[in-house]
């Protein structure tokens, strides 16, 4: 490597480590933990790369980007960054950072990036906006919750290597997002992403063809576990015939798929191949701490494409939150939508959000079984598994009663815990009275201890 790189971060140790490893590469190095001193630097018209933390003492390296581009429009500027999330990798993507990479990082993958920064022209990297392919209907992937940075974290750690990438969640989680951000700040960014269609599948040549769109981009194959047995049989042959220059892999499914693989619906070396590393989506129910943060997302989008100005009263966001939302984030973008327009006032109350949600579904999908089962599809599928496991003898009498308690136990033992023990409001919740209540908690042996509520 040859050229003068500015690296400004306020960590000792990772300012010694880069000086040295440029150093030993044949680089000029001028390091700080001042932002200040680095934006002086770029002024003077020192340094033909920089290499620069985020949050630093006296500013932060993102918000200076702009800046930088505007004194030293090809100067490159990699972001280094321990806000390891995706968040983190979209602003620095929009600001017009040439790279970004998650800390900690791998040194000798940063030394090829910083030596292909210096050896070429800077390649502006297009922000989400012009590679998104539905523009404002795509989920945001937006989240603080433990759960959502942990998603953050991992999609970091795999979106350079070249493993297949599986994706599980139900339907509106984002899952195919997930899949286009690990493009986009990839090393294959500049190049194509396709989402292969059964039909891109359905014949001999379909393989061929998307290998010859995606030219060693990306290639996603959404809702895997929906497709033939055929289709899976194109796919485990395309892979088997990869070269060097071929295409990264990933594949979503709402499905289990090692459920499927187990009772023969999916080919067990399609499995395998495509399970490289495995990212599960979380339900909205499982990040609860998140909807407020969608919710006031998705009205300032709203705004910013016209609609009228908007907001949640605290019992209508009460509301809001306590719901099950079995269709996930797309289901809580269009229920926003939705009273954005059919609200009278401008602060949306509980009675309207009540009347948007009356006719939403009531029962959430049950995982195992697929995202889309009922419930009653659920059960209808263990009691015929009940009456198999009798060899064509009938059960012993008292079944209605026997089915009954066993859905019966965990629905007041939930609905208990969701209220936090107290059995008003879980009377109310259910339908009940309240003595009807009290009485099945005795008779089911229900131990019922008040706690804060789950919702």
């Amino acid at each position: 490597m040859d050229g003068t790189v500015l690296v400004a971060d306020d960590d000792r140790t990772i300012r010694t480590v880069l000086t040295q490893a440029l150093t030993r590469a044949g680089c000029k190095v001028h390091a700080t933990s001042s932002l200040t001193t680095l934006m002086r630097w770029v002024d003077e018209g020192k340094g033909d790369l920089v290499i620069s933390d985020v949050v630093m003492p006296d500013g932060n390296g993102l918000e200076a980007l702009p800046t930088i581009t505007g004194i030293r429009p090809n100067l490159p500027v990699i972001i280094i960054s321990a806000q390891n999330t995706i968040m983190t990798a979209i602003q620095a993507t929009e600001a017009d950072a040439y790279d970004y990479l998650p800390k900690p990082f791998d040194l000798p993958d940063l030394m090829k990036r910083a030596s292909r920064a210096l050896d070429r022209k800077r390649v502006r990297t297009p922000a989400p906006s012009e590679v998104e392919q539905d523009g404002g209907d795509e989920l945001p992937l937006v989240g603080r919750t433990a759960a959502m940075q942990s998603l953050y974290r991992l999609v970091a750690r795999v979106m350079n290597t070249d493993l297949t990438v599986m994706i599980y969640g139900e339907s509106g989680t984002g899952k195919s997002l997930i899949a286009k951000a690990i493009h986009d700040f990839s090393d294959r960014r500049n190049l194509p992403f396709v989402t292969a269609s059964p039909s891109d599948l359905a014949d001999i040549d379909g393989p061929a063809t998307m290998l010859s769109r995606a030219r060693g981009g990306s290639i996603l194959f959404d809702e895997v576990s929906d497709l033939n047995d055929d289709a899976q049989a194109r796919i485990v042959r395309m892979l088997d015939s990869f070269t060097d220059d071929a295409p990264r892999i990933m594949a979503t499914s709402q499905q289990d798929l090692m459920e499927k693989m187990e009772s023969g619906l999916f080919r067990q070396d399609l499995f395998y191949r495509l399970s490289g590393v495995t990212i599960a989506v979380p339900s909205l129910r499982e990040r609860v701490e998140d909807i407020s943060l969608l919710t006031d997302h998705f009205l300032l989008r709203a705004e910013r494409e016209g609609a009228p100005m908007r907001r949640f009263s605290k019992d209508a966001q009460e509301m809001i939150r306590a719901y099950s939302w079995p269709g996930n984030v797309r289901q809580l973008e269009n229920t926003i939508r939705r009273l954005i327009v059919t609200a009278p006032e401008e602060e949306i109350g509980r009675p309207d959000v009540e009347q948007v949600l009356g006719n939403q579904p009531e029962i959430e999908p049950l995982m195992g079984g697929g995202d889309t089962e009922k419930l009653s599809a659920s059960v209808a599928k263990h009691l015929r598994r009940y009456f198999d496991l009798h060899g064509g003898v009938l059960p012993p009498p008292g079944l209605y009663q026997r089915v009954l308690r066993e859905i019966e136990l965990p629905l007041i033992e939930i609905a208990l815990e969701a209220t936090g023990g107290n059995q008003a409001k879980c009377a109310d919740l259910l339908g009940i009275n309240r003595n009807t209540l009290r009485k099945k908690v005795t008779d089911l042996d229900i131990h019922v201890t008040r706690r804060r509520k789950l919702m």
